[in-house]
C-alpha cells in the first residue's frame, strides 16, 4: 500500500491504488498509513482477514496475492469526499459572508475556483514543487569521493527506504568512499488516491504504462532534485561521480532526472520501475547524440503492481535509443527488494564509481 488507508468508494478495490512497498506484518495486523487522508495515523485501517497473509512493512504494503482484506474504520472515521473541508488551519483565515456561502452552494466546484479544499490541494502541489527536501544520509566509511542519490517509492520516505534496505541486507548500504543520500518527497495531492496527500515524486493519472505522464509535476520535481545534485557538486563531487536511482516511482523519477536533465552523471539504476509508453524520456533521447549514462535495472517476475513486462519494455526502448543497459529478472519476486538484487546493485555502483579513479584525479 502507499502509506495510506483507503480513500472512499469501494474499499475492497482501494488496496489496488496503493503502491509501492511490501511490509512484513502478521495476519490480522493493522496496516495504518502515516499519510492517511483521514489525518495523521489514519482514521481507518485494513486488516488481513483470518487465515490470510498480509505481507509488507506496516503502512506501505501491497496485499499478498489471494489475501482477503476487510475494512475496519475506527470510531468516527468517514470516507473523505473530494470536496471535504480540510483542517481549518489549512484554509485562509477570515469569516465567510452569507453571500459568499450562498455563491459557493449555487455553483458546482470547478478546478478549485469555488472549492477551498481544491484550491488548498493546488496550493499543496505548488508547495511540493518548491520545497527543500529532507534527506537521510549514510556517510562513507572513509573520505567522501562519490555520491549515490536513492529515491524511495510512492508513499514512503528517505528514512523508510533506508530502513527497508538495512532490513534486507542486515546492514546499511554503505561504501568506503561513497555517500548515499535518501531524500524524502514532499507530500502532494496524488490522483490514484483521489487527491489525498502522499509523499510522491510526481502525480500520475493512474498506475499504468499506457497513459500520459503528468509532465508538469515531473518537471517541477526534477528542478527540486537538481538542487540535491548541485549540493554534491558544491561539496567537490563532480557529476560524473554521482549515480541516480530508486525503487518503483523513485526509479522512474531518476530516469527522467538523468536522461532529460543530467546526462553527465555516472549511471542510473531503477528497481521495479517503468516509464510510460510515450514518456518524455524517449522523446528527449530521440534527439540526443551524446554518450548517455548506463542503466542498471532489476525487476521481479511476480510483480503484480508494476508488471515485469513494463520494466522489460522500458529497458528495450532505452537500449534502442542508445542507452547501455542491463536487466536482471528475479523469479517469484513481487514488488519488493531482495538481498541478491541489492548485492548486485552494490557491486555495480562500485564498478561505476571506483575509488581508484577518484584518487587519480586528485
Amino acid at each position: 500500500m502507499e502509506g495510506t488507508t483507503g480513500t472512499g468508494g469501494a474499499y475492497a478495490a482501494a488496496a489496488q491504488m496503493k503502491p509501492e512497498l511490501l511490509a512484513r506484518s502478521k495476519a490480522g495486523t493493522a496496516l495504518r498509513g502515516p499519510h492517511s487522508p483521514w489525518g495523521a495515523g489514519g482514521g481507518g485501517l485494513f486488516r488481513g482477514a483470518p487465515g490470510s497473509a498480509v505481507k509488507g512493512r506496516a503502512g506501505s504494503g501491497l496485499p499478498q496475492p489471494g489475501a482477503r482484506l476487510t475494512y475496519n474504520p475506527q470510531p468516527g472515521a468517514r470516507p473523505p469526499h473530494l470536496h471535504a473541508k480540510p483542517p481549518a488551519s489549512d484554509l485562509s483565515s477570515g469569516a465567510e459572508t452569507a453571500s459568499q456561502r450562498a455563491s459557493q452552494r449555487a455553483a458546482p466546484a470547478r478546478d478549485g475556483e469555488r472549492c477551498p479544499p481544491c484550491a488548498w490541494r493546488r496550493g499543496a502541489a505548488a508547495m511540493a514543487g518548491r520545497a527543500a527536501l529532507q534527506r537521510s544520509v549514510v556517510s562513507p566509511a572513509g573520505r567522501h569521493r562519490a555520491s549515490v542519490i536513492l529515491l524511495h517509492g510512492s508513499g514512503d520516505t528517505g528514512p523508510g527506504v533506508r530502513a527497508w534496505i538495512k532490513q534486507v541486507l542486515n546492514q546499511d548500504l554503505v561504501f568506503q568512499h561513497i555517500k548515499v543520500i535518501y531524500p524524502t518527497a514532499p507530500a502532494r495531492p496524488y490522483t490514484p488516491m483521489r487527491g489525498a496527500l502522499s509523499t510522491v515524486w510526481f502525480d500520475r493519472w493512474k498506475i499504468s504504462n499506457d497513459c500520459p505522464e503528468h509532465i508538469e509535476t515531473i518537471d517541477s520535481m526534477c528542478q527540486v532534485l537538481t538542487n540535491v545534485i548541485d549540493d554534491e557538486v558544491k561539496n567537490g563531487i563532480s557529476k560524473n561521480r554521482i549515480i541516480l536511482g530508486g525503487f518503483s516511482m523513485g526509479g522512474g523519477m531518476a530516469m527522467h532526472l538523468a536522461y532529460r536533465y543530467h546526462q553527465d552523471v555516472a549511471g542510473v539504476f531503477a528497481l521495479s520501475s517503468f516509464l510510460n509508453k510515450t514518456s518524455a524520456v524517449y522523446q528527449a533521447l530521440q534527439k540526443n547524440e551524446s554518450v548517455l549514462p548506463e542503466l542498471f535495472q532489476c525487476h521481479g517476475t511476480a510483480d503484480e503492481l508494476v508488471l515485469h513486462s513494463w520494466g522489460e519494455e522500458t529497458n528495450k526502448m532505452l537500449k534502442s535509443l542508445g542507452v547501455a543497459t542491463s536487466f536482471h529478472s528475479f523469479p517469484n519476486l513481487n514488488h519488493e527488494l531482495h538481498k541478491t538484487e541489492l548485492e548486485k546493485l552494490s557491486s555495480w555502483i562500485v564498478k561505476k564509481l571506483p575509488v581508484e579513479t577518484a584518487m587519480s584525479n586528485e
